[in-house]
């Protein structure tokens, strides 16, 4: 018979769970990687469509943003019946149904492995589409980076893979959703690494980059290559631009941390009712509306005017500090709406101001209007995010013009550092989850260990037995050469599982068999009976707790802290209510593989 060039046993599911939970599992991840790419650019076409087709019935000739053109009252009710219709749509659900968007994805990555809630996912679509229909101050990218990690993660949880390459597919949707939201592949994936995962690792940069491009095909294909605005073709910048460049930034760093501050002070306002603060939210959006209708939306229709310089100072204004604080008060008031594309108007108005400010003062030495509009704009992306590589990437990519990038690199670290300096400031969505303990991201061992599966560690030589058993029986299970003897007391595993006190137990298999050994040379049956009873022979014997065997050793790790046990049996779900143990994970094997 030839001999078979493709080994179909290692083509089982069982085998790809396995090698995805190594560390350097990257061709598996990869594959996962382009799946998740396309599956993300299909939503958010899905998505920007749905947009699309309630602009038709809402607005003058169907364009999303022509809150402009509207009748007053129109432009001014839009904002109330959209918080009214979410309040109706959210408020009889459960209060964690509520959180959505980039917030949500990163507090599922932080703590729940990656793991995403289904219902946060299906409000995530008629909310973010209510939001940018009825006029509040929102972007579009936070229900992208949602709905793709959101789908993404569901691969991961539909096939029961590892958790720690659950994470990457979360990473790979929130890159992929950037991607397709601005048409920015690299700004995707620096956003997915510097906001989301914070770490940057070849297993993660490889899968991420793979979707982040693919999402970008994918939504190319169907809307084209155009950026989300249209931009000046030529930016020339000058070295004597930098110094204005430098007080700009530290004008915008202000005002990045003051928006920060503001949109975080929803922990203070939680004894007022939630409906009654998006109520607030609605009404301050329509008050504003009624006289400047160019802060409600995303408002990229107004980084064109300001581009074309066909904005008049008071409406530069109004998007500088009245669309700051609006986007911030609807945060705080517990409307989840995106806050990166208002973020970039505000920065463009805020540029703009400057630009006009310093050509009024010192014509001859201001340089090009535009430049001050790009590098406002990346400026507060950066410093309310805390993310300036994200926003350096994503002004390279949508400018085209590498001259453009040293001043950017000055312009953003400046921002960044004074909204730190300034007002304490550690990023938009690291704020909200800061208290006294370091944030699970930010402790290495704990990005070290969320990398790796369980299964990757564990021992798997366990032979799983009863207490008491016959010396035949003994003799064939230290035939098969197991390292571990997993005891359940009571003979009855699920019920074991369910009485923590009375779980299984773990003992060396060679304690066993020097035991056996021992009774040879005596002559001597303990029991009596030609049996053996494991829980009284000599040997220590480990006090064991489930883990599953989709979980991290960093989920390991704190299982052995919080059950105070000394190891930790792997657990694999073939069935409802019905399990295999897989192998076992000591502490002493988790701190040697950190080592």
């Amino acid at each position: 018979m030839p001999r078979r060039l493709l080994n179909t046993s290692r083509l089982s599911l069982e085998n790809f769970r396995r090698e995805l939970a190594s560390v350097d599992a990257l061709p598996q991840l990869c594959l996962l990687a382009v799946i998740s790419g396309a599956l993300t650019g299909v939503i958010m076409i899905v998505f920007r469509e749905l947009i699309e087709l309630g602009a038709l019935g809402l607005m003058p000739e169907g364009r999303t943003e022509a809150f402009e053109d509207l009748p007053v009252m129109v432009r001014m009710g839009l904002p109330v019946i959209a918080v009214v219709l979410i309040g109706l749509g959210l408020g009889w659900q459960k209060k964690s149904a509520r959180r959505l968007g980039i917030t949500h994805v990163i507090e599922r990555f932080s703590y729940h492995q990656g793991v995403m809630a289904r219902d946060n996912w299906f409000n995530q679509w008629w909310v973010g589409v209510v939001s940018l229909l009825g006029g509040l101050s929102a972007g579009r990218e936070g229900p992208a980076v949602h709905l793709g990690a959101g789908a993404s993660g569901w691969i991961g949880q539909l096939l029961k893979l590892p958790h720690n390459s659950l994470r990457v597919l979360v990473g790979c949707g929130v890159a992929a959703g950037i991607s397709a939201s601005f048409n920015t592949p690299i700004a995707g994936v620096i956003f997915a690494m510097e906001v989301v995962m914070m770490e940057y690792t070849l297993t993660g940069f490889m899968p991420v980059m793979l979707a982040s491009a693919t999402g970008a095909v994918i939504t190319q294909l169907h809307f084209g290559s155009a950026p989300a605005f249209m931009l000046p073709s030529v930016i020339e910048p000058r070295l004597l631009d930098i110094p204005w460049l430098l007080l700009m930034a530290l004008a915008v760093g202000v005002m990045a941390g003051g928006f920060i501050r503001l949109a975080c002070m929803g922990e203070r306002l939680v004894r007022v009712p939630w409906v009654l603060r998006i109520l607030i939210a609605g009404v301050l959006t329509a008050a504003v509306a009624l006289f400047y209708p160019q802060v409600q939306g995303i408002g990229y229709d107004s980084v064109e005017t300001i581009l074309a310089g066909q904005a008049s100072l008071d409406v530069l204004l109004a998007l500088a500090l009245g669309k700051l604080i609006l986007t911030a008060v609807t945060v705080a008031c517990g409307i989840p709406v995106g806050i990166v594309g208002p973020t970039l108007v505000i920065g463009a108005a805020a540029g703009a101001l400057f630009g006009l400010g310093a050509s009024a003062l010192l014509p001859s030495m201001a340089g090009e209007p535009n430049l001050y509009v790009m590098m406002g704009m990346a400026a507060m992306m950066g410093a309310v995010l805390q993310a300036p590589l994200a926003a350096i990437m994503a002004l390279l990519e949508l400018t085209h013009s590498p001259d453009i990038i040293l001043y950017g690199m000055l312009t953003v670290l400046s921002a960044a550092l004074t909204a730190r300096l300034v007002w304490r400031t550690q990023g938009f969505f690291v704020m909200p989850r800061q208290g006294s303990t370091q944030h699970p991201l930010q402790q290495p061992l704990m990005q070290a260990l969320s990398r790796v599966g369980v299964g990757a560690v564990m021992d798997r030589s366990v032979t799983v037995t009863a207490a008491v058993i016959t010396r035949e029986r003994a003799r064939v299970i230290l035939d098969a050469r197991p390292t571990w003897l997993l005891i359940h007391r009571q003979g009855d595993q699920q019920k074991a599982d369910r009485e923590p006190g009375k779980a299984p137990l773990a003992l060396l298999a060679a304690d066993m068999a020097r035991a056996m050994e021992e009774e040879d040379q005596t002559g001597v049956d303990q029991e009596g009976d030609g049996s053996i009873n494991l829980l009284e022979i000599p040997g220590k014997r480990l006090e064991l707790a489930p883990i599953d065997l989709q979980a991290t050793l960093s989920e390991a790790f704190a299982c052995l802290d919080d059950q105070r046990v000394d190891a930790l049996y792997v657990r694999h779900i073939t069935a409802p209510m019905m399990h295999r143990v897989s192998g076992i994970i000591t502490r002493e094997a988790i701190e040697n593989y950190y080592h």
